[in-house]
């Protein structure tokens, strides 16, 4: 049995295309144009690719894009103060602050001065309070593009076990809220879970989250089930040539597939659904904003 391979950059490009149109409706019929704002402080490599790509896809779906760079010692006053006005400003539906930011600013404290309205990373201490209580919410990226990729490959999630292994607030979290928002029964796992294998064993569907390479072997995989990997980890890759490295996730792909139903690769699974759906929530944000429909097939 060989796993059915789950496209995350495929379905990707078609939640662009939803936003895409969305956005079109709403500068045809209302006038309005959704727009993102990024801040990024400082000049970390990786962070600067992010928001670079983050700014295109912005663009391209016809979505206004907003960034702010700020040097890695700026005074946290100062960042408060951009943020505060970016709350104030109607033009900008979604607010997200490009992390890890320099050690003398506080994440948490970050995400506490931006609107939860305006939170589209879904990490307000409101949003994710709104979440578990069943309420409407910014929903984080990760765990929505997870959710969208499991409905889309399974359909009814009602009634199926699932295990999200991992207890982030970014991801093992909210993804576990919302597989019971979705009739799972959910069981949430980590480093400390006695029998790890034994747990996620029982899984008709496996997420893992923790950021440990290859942790999750193919004999930990109920046959059939459906596998998301969230993990990205850059290992050694001597067999590319002297100092290569190569991305793997958390799941032993080769072993893992000959197991599951379906399975996400690394990379091209979960990755690229972060990007798609960070622009659903800002075009969410901006009809939620302006007492509209909300976009079909977007949301959690």
């Amino acid at each position: 049995m060989t796993a059915t391979i789950i496209d995350g950059k495929a379905f990707a490009a078609t939640v662009r295309e939803k936003v895409a149109a969305g956005v079109a409706t709403l500068k045809a019929d209302h006038g309005i144009t959704p727009g993102l704002a990024v801040v990024l402080v400082g000049e970390d490599p990786a962070s600067q690719v992010y928001v670079r790509n983050k700014g295109t896809q912005t663009i391209e779906v016809g979505m206004n894009s907003f960034e702010h760079k700020l040097p890695a010692d700026v005074p946290e006053a100062e960042l408060y103060a951009l943020i505060d006005r970016l709350n104030a400003d109607p033009a900008v539906h979604g607010i997200l602050v490009q992390f890890p930011v320099p050690d003398h600013l506080s994440e948490t404290d970050i995400v506490a001065r931006i609107d939860p309205a305006k939170d589209v990373d879904g990490l307000h201490v409101v949003n994710a309070g709104l979440l578990a209580s069943g309420q409407k919410a910014m929903v984080s990226c990760t765990p929505l593009g997870c959710l969208m990729l499991l409905r889309d490959q399974l359909g009814s999630l009602s009634g199926l076990n699932a295990v999200v292994v991992g207890r982030s607030n970014l991801v093992g979290k909210p993804l576990a809220q919302l597989l019971l928002r979705d009739s799972c029964t959910v069981t949430i796992a980590h480093s400390r879970t006695k029998d790890l294998p034994e747990v996620c064993r029982g899984a008709d569907i496996l997420i893992a989250a923790v950021g440990r390479p290859q942790m999750v072997k193919g004999d930990w995989v109920k046959p059939g089930a459906a596998v998301i990997d969230v993990g990205i980890n850059r290992i050694d890759a001597p067999e590319r040539g002297e100092g290569k490295t190569r991305l793997v996730g958390d799941v032993d792909f080769a072993s893992a597939s000959e197991v599951a139903g379906a399975i996400t690769p690394v990379p091209g699974g979960v990755g690229p659904m972060t990007i798609a759906c960070l622009l659903a929530n800002t075009l969410t944000a901006c009809c939620r904003a302006n007492d509209l429909p909300e976009p079909d097939g977007l949301t959690a």
